[in-house]
Protein backbone atom coordinates (compact mmCIF):
# COMPACT_ATOMS: atom_id res chain seq x y z
CA UNK A 1 0.00 0.00 0.00
CA UNK A 2 2.95 2.31 0.48
CA UNK A 3 3.64 2.25 -3.06
CA UNK A 4 0.42 3.06 -4.29
CA UNK A 5 0.12 5.98 -1.71
CA UNK A 6 3.46 7.17 -3.16
CA UNK A 7 2.09 7.02 -6.97
CA UNK A 8 -0.64 9.06 -6.03
CA UNK A 9 0.94 11.21 -4.47
CA UNK A 10 3.62 11.88 -7.36
CA UNK A 11 0.55 11.86 -9.72
CA UNK A 12 -0.70 14.54 -7.71
CA UNK A 13 2.07 16.42 -7.57
CA UNK A 14 3.12 16.34 -11.06
CA UNK A 15 -0.29 17.48 -11.42
CA UNK A 16 -0.28 21.05 -9.68
CA UNK A 17 3.17 20.97 -11.15
CA UNK A 18 1.64 21.33 -14.53
CA UNK A 19 3.74 18.40 -15.54
CA UNK A 20 2.54 16.54 -19.11
CA UNK A 21 -0.17 19.09 -19.94
CA UNK A 22 1.65 21.78 -21.16
CA UNK A 23 -0.05 22.89 -24.58
CA UNK A 24 1.91 25.54 -25.75
CA UNK A 25 1.52 29.09 -25.43
CA UNK A 26 -1.08 31.08 -27.81
CA UNK A 27 -0.33 34.79 -27.26
CA UNK A 28 -2.77 35.56 -29.83
CA UNK A 29 -5.41 33.56 -29.07
CA UNK A 30 -8.02 36.14 -28.14
CA UNK A 31 -6.81 38.81 -31.14
CA UNK A 32 -8.32 36.40 -33.80
CA UNK A 33 -5.72 37.08 -36.32
CA UNK A 34 -2.28 36.71 -37.67
CA UNK A 35 0.33 38.58 -36.60
CA UNK A 36 0.99 39.88 -40.59
CA UNK A 37 -2.75 41.01 -41.08
CA UNK A 38 -1.82 42.69 -37.93
CA UNK A 39 0.90 44.56 -38.90
CA UNK A 40 -0.43 45.67 -42.45
CA UNK A 41 -3.43 47.26 -39.97
CA UNK A 42 -1.49 48.91 -38.06
CA UNK A 43 0.87 50.12 -40.75
CA UNK A 44 -2.22 51.48 -42.68
CA UNK A 45 -3.29 52.91 -39.07
CA UNK A 46 0.06 54.60 -39.56
CA UNK A 47 -0.05 56.13 -42.91
CA UNK A 48 -3.31 57.53 -42.47
CA UNK A 49 -2.79 59.24 -39.70
CA UNK A 50 0.22 60.79 -40.20
CA UNK A 51 2.15 58.88 -37.22
CA UNK A 52 6.00 59.47 -37.01
CA UNK A 53 8.24 56.52 -35.71
CA UNK A 54 9.79 56.98 -32.54
CA UNK A 55 6.79 59.52 -31.43
CA UNK A 56 4.60 58.72 -28.54
CA UNK A 57 1.71 57.60 -30.81
CA UNK A 58 4.18 55.41 -32.67
CA UNK A 59 4.80 53.16 -29.49
CA UNK A 60 1.28 53.40 -28.29
CA UNK A 61 0.31 52.08 -31.82
CA UNK A 62 2.85 49.63 -32.48
CA UNK A 63 3.20 48.61 -28.42
CA UNK A 64 0.08 48.13 -26.71
CA UNK A 65 -1.92 45.09 -25.90
CA UNK A 66 -5.41 45.77 -26.31
CA UNK A 67 -6.24 42.19 -25.47
CA UNK A 68 -4.47 42.45 -22.42
CA UNK A 69 -4.56 45.89 -20.73
CA UNK A 70 -7.83 47.19 -22.47
CA UNK A 71 -5.51 50.47 -23.63
CA UNK A 72 -6.00 51.78 -27.15
CA UNK A 73 -3.52 52.06 -29.73
CA UNK A 74 -4.70 55.27 -31.29
CA UNK A 75 -7.74 57.51 -30.76
CA UNK A 76 -10.75 57.23 -32.43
Amino acid sequence: MADKSFESELEDLKRLAGVGSYSGLTPYSSVEENVGSLANKLSKVQKKRKIQPGTEAWFRLWFSKPWLTGEKPYDD
